[in-house]
């Protein structure tokens, strides 16, 4: 890399024309400014000017440096505007979170870009360990997940709370079940379903739930796709377990039970950032309307339970 102190000397040199007004220009002595000159010439491997008594003549090589020079002040000057110039309004956000939760927050996302058009909000749906690692490398700049990460590494905050929802075909009898209801229908399994249903064996109180293992349960199907999930249950293929928002969205709800519990499911999600990291002034924005949403969330479960 080419000394910026030597290419400094060389674009006041050509700009001024002569060594000793270079010399009282950058506040050095005459001999100073001329060994700058033959440094930067020793580094490129060609002569720069050409000397002839007090005045000297540029070369090919050196009118390329010299517009090299003058390009790499310009570059760092325009970086220099865009450290000082932080739009709250314009720029990339990268957020990860569930695949339910992405559901959700979509459309109030993509309402924030159509006010502020030059907010890119690039939404990506992972589960929690995956995010947390692209945090980690710095893939993802936000994520909302749902358990408790390494606070050392990560700084959170509580977001929001959401209902989660054991959902069983319409038809069902839980009566006629009784402890064996889960294990008889079996489990639609999506990404998130181990972990929604582990919390929601936890908090029910549901003593007949309280013998099962997760891991015993059969599974009667798969989907990763957030917006299919329902379907094999309002078929009568079995079961699955997810947020109540991702359930109030399905387009044929005669065909689903929502299971009572004695006690309701609440899922805590917390956002987390890189520890330390300064994020820039655009993430306020966004920040602004999820905190919006999720109060709104609040008080909408409020008026539920």
């Amino acid at each position: 890399m080419l000394n910026p102190n030597w290419l400094k000397t060389f674009v006041t040199l050509i700009d001024v024309g002569h060594f000793t007004k270079t010399a009282e220009k950058l506040l050095m002595t005459q001999p100073g400014v001329s060994q700058h000159i033959s440094k930067l010439e020793k580094s490129c491997g060609h002569s720069l000017i050409i000397r002839d008594k007090k005045s000297f003549e540029v070369t090919e090589q050196g009118r390329l440096v010299y517009q090299y020079a003058l390009a790499l002040v310009a570059s760092e000057h325009q970086l220099l505007e865009q450290l000082a110039f932080d739009n709250p309004f314009a720029g990339d956000c990268t957020l990860a979170c569930s695949g339910a939760l992405a559901l959700q927050l979509y459309p109030q996302l993509l309402n924030l870009q159509l006010e502020h058009s030059r907010l890119i909000i690039k939404l990506k749906a992972a589960p929690n360990y995956q995010i947390l690692n692209e945090i980690q490398l710095g893939v993802v700049d936000l994520g909302i997940i749902t358990d408790l990460p390494n606070q050392r590494l990560f700084e959170v905050r509580e977001l929001g709370r959401e209902q989660l929802c054991l959902v069983l075909p319409a038809a069902i009898d839980t009566d006629e079940y009784g402890g064996n209801l889960l294990s008889e229908l079996g489990l639609i399994d999506h990404p998130d379903a181990e972990h929604y249903l582990s919390l929601y064996f936890a908090q029910s109180q549901e003593s007949n739930f309280s013998h099962l293992s997760i891991k015993e349960i059969p599974v009667t199907g798969y989907v990763n796709q957030i917006s299919q999930i329902l379907q094999p249950v309002a078929m009568g293929l079995g079961f699955t377990v997810l947020p109540k928002s991702v359930v109030d969205t399905f387009a044929e709800p005669q065909y689903l039970k929502i299971f009572n519990p004695k006690k309701p499911v609440i899922e805590t999600l917390y956002q987390v950032k890189k520890k330390n990291r300064v994020l820039a002034a655009r993430f306020a924005t966004l920040n602004c309307r999820l905190e919006e949403h999720f109060d709104g969330a609040v008080l909408d479960r409020k008026n539920l339970l």
